[in-house]
Order: C-alpha cells, then structure tokens, then sequence
C-alpha cells in the first residue's frame, strides 16, 4: 500500500459511522452482512448506510459479494493487512524482535 491509499483509507475510518461499520464487517467474518442488516444494527438509515459502504468500498477496506438480488459486504482482509504492513513498514529501525508484541497482538487467533 501506497502513502495515498494509506489516507483514503484513514480518511474514510475518520467518521465515526463507517469506522462502526468496518469494526462490525471484522466482527462478522466471512459471513458478511447485508447493508440492510449492517444499517439495522448501527441504526442508520438506507441512503446513509449506502454512501458510507461506496467510501469503505473506494478505500479498499470492504468488498461486497452479489447474492442474487441482494448484496453481502465484508471486511477486506487484504486491505486491512495492506494498511497495517504500510504503518508498520520500518517499524522497529531494523530489529524485527521488538515489534513481535505488537505483531502476536494483532494476529487472528480465529
């Protein structure tokens, strides 16, 4: 990842609803949620809930799968991992050991 999408993607978490929505997408796995459900359960409206999914999709932080008629978005794992690699590219000043913590912290354990 790139300085610039770095901050479409920092840009797009600094409101407070699509930051809701990607932590809710990280909880939901790779079942996804519709955008009627992620709405429902954030309490936003449709129109609103569509304009902030657009800003996570452009960011490359979530993805979406067409279902039929309907559409399941989900956390980009990819991206997410992509963003966190570009915070931490020279971490630790050459000493991989000291930024472990950090990185068993972030690990998945699922």
């Amino acid at each position: 990842m790139d300085k610039n999408n770095a901050l479409t993607a920092f840009s797009a978490l600094s409101q407070e609803t699509r930051l809701d929505v990607f932590r809710l997408l990280v909880k939901a796995g790779e079942t996804g949620m519709s955008a009627g459900d992620i709405g429902d359960t954030l309490g936003v409206r449709q129109n609103t809930m569509s304009a902030n999914l657009a800003i996570l999709a452009r960011s490359g932080l979530i993805r979406s799968k067409r279902e039929g008629r309907s559409i399941r978005y989900l956390a980009d794992m990819d991206g997410m991992r992509g963003l966190l690699a570009f915070l931490m590219e020279d971490c630790c000043g050459g000493q991989p050991e000291l930024c472990q913590p950090v990185i068993n912290e972030l690990a998945c354990v699922c």
